[in-house]
């Protein structure tokens, strides 16, 4: 079996463990939505920075489902709705896990320098990027080396993925240790908290793994030429 039918079969079995990961994911946050606890996700939050002594961060309440997210550059810790208003344990898994992330940028974790100073170029880059991988592919035989130029655009976005990996996984790690410190989640919940933000790390992995089969794929193309 060639490299190029290695790869196809990848990227098939990719695009199905994504499609399981994502079930799961809203399954398993719908499951632990219903399970009450004493606090909304936006109190666990406050309480998480308060207790860490910054100061300097706001939490706001966002549209959509599972929108959740810290912005570094303007220090506000963004939670959708049913986590911002919610009295479940996945709205307090969420909602630790984002402000976990402020933890790292407090405490000048190096994943997350590394993955923030890369935002502008990676921004810029997966804005043309498939514009400069689908002129390569057209025009290989004439202007072979714009098909190297969009894999390294492509491959500068794979990196990324990569590097999101550990900081996503730090962050949950920081949740579950604080819920558990802070009393938030006990012996039964603790387990449902980690599964929540189990699966949602699922998705940056699966992401990562696709990014990385579309850059081999790319790539085959290229030294086919």
């Amino acid at each position: 079996m060639s490299s190029s039918a290695y790869i196809w079969i990848l990227l098939i079995a990719v695009m199905i463990l994504s499609f399981v990961v994502q079930q799961m994911l809203q399954s398993r946050f719908k499951k632990y939505s219903k399970v009450p606890t004493s606090m909304t996700g936006a109190e666990v939050a406050a309480m998480m920075l308060q207790r860490n002594g910054i100061t300097d961060v706001k939490i706001t309440s966002v549209d959509g489902t599972l929108t959740d997210h810290y912005n570094p550059q303007t220090k506000t810790v963004n939670l959708s709705r049913e986590v911002y208003y919610g009295r479940s344990v996945a709205a307090n898994a969420v909602a630790a896990h984002e402000c976990g992330h402020v933890l790292q940028h407090a405490r000048g974790y190096a994943p997350l320098k590394m993955r923030t100073a890369m935002v502008p170029v990676v921004s810029f880059s997966s804005n043309i990027v498939q514009w400069v991988l689908l002129a390569g592919v057209l025009f290989i035989n004439v202007f072979p080396g714009l098909l190297w130029v969009g894999i390294g655009l492509f491959a500068l976005t794979t990196l990324f993925s990569f590097i999101t990996l550990p900081v996503e996984i730090n962050a949950s790690r920081r949740a579950v240790a604080w819920l558990e410190s802070a009393g938030i989640t006990t012996y039964e919940t603790r387990p449902m908290a980690v599964d929540a933000l189990k699966w949602a790390a699922y998705t940056y992995v699966i992401a990562a793994v696709g990014s990385l089969a579309t850059l081999l794929y790319y790539i085959s193309i290229a030294e086919r030429r």
